[in-house]
């Protein structure tokens, strides 16, 4: 079947600006990267089942692209104002985190980080923050976003801020960091 030179051209042209590499389409195509290289050369006459495939992945990437949904962590790992800060440091240790948002029924309070505990350190000393509750050294509050929060203005936010609550219907389903938007970036690959 020959196709219009346009609809080759046009596949090339949703691929690059969705940032994607032709490893990557091809892997959600379901073929080959050598495959995807000569339609978009125009070095091959693509049946038309495959055409379609292609543009029915290039359009579901185009809806979806990357939002704090498709980024986030859930459920979210938080701290309560009472707990104790050693208990609080075994469990960023534990699951190699940095920062805790501070939570209680439902309301986000405050956030404690390495740099909060680093601060208490260094004004009390080792032996006067083993006592201390996280309400005691906790931080404002994270901010918080949609769900569907684009990684452009979720990187704009992660500037000045350690993490972000994702938040639907009221109730917080989810955290972004800046981990998780290196990580999306290298994914996209």
């Amino acid at each position: 079947m020959n196709y219009m030179f346009f609809e080759i051209e046009e596949i090339k042209r949703k691929r690059k600006k969705l940032g994607i590499t032709q490893k990557k389409l091809a892997e959600l195509v379901g073929v080959s990267q050598p495959l995807i290289a000569r339609i978009e050369s125009g070095d091959l006459d693509p049946k038309l089942s495959l055409v379609k495939r292609i543009f029915e992945v290039l359009g579901e990437l185009e809806g979806k692209g990357i939002n704090a949904r498709r980024i986030m962590n859930s459920p979210v790992i938080s701290a309560s104002p009472d707990d104790g800060l050693l208990d609080v440091i075994d469990v960023m240790r534990e699951k190699g985190i940095s920062q805790l948002p501070v939570i209680k029924d439902g309301s986000n309070l405050g956030c404690i980080t390495e740099s909060s505990i680093l601060k208490v350190v260094m004004t009390r000393g080792i032996d006067g923050a083993e006592n201390m509750t996280v309400k005691d050294i906790m931080e404002d509050p994270l901010p918080e976003i949609s769900p569907n929060e684009t990684l452009e203005s979720i990187s704009k936010m992660l500037l000045n801020n350690p993490a972000l609550l994702v938040v639907e219907n009221g109730k917080i389903v989810g955290i972004v960091t800046k981990h998780d938007v290196m990580k999306a970036m290298r994914e996209r690959e």
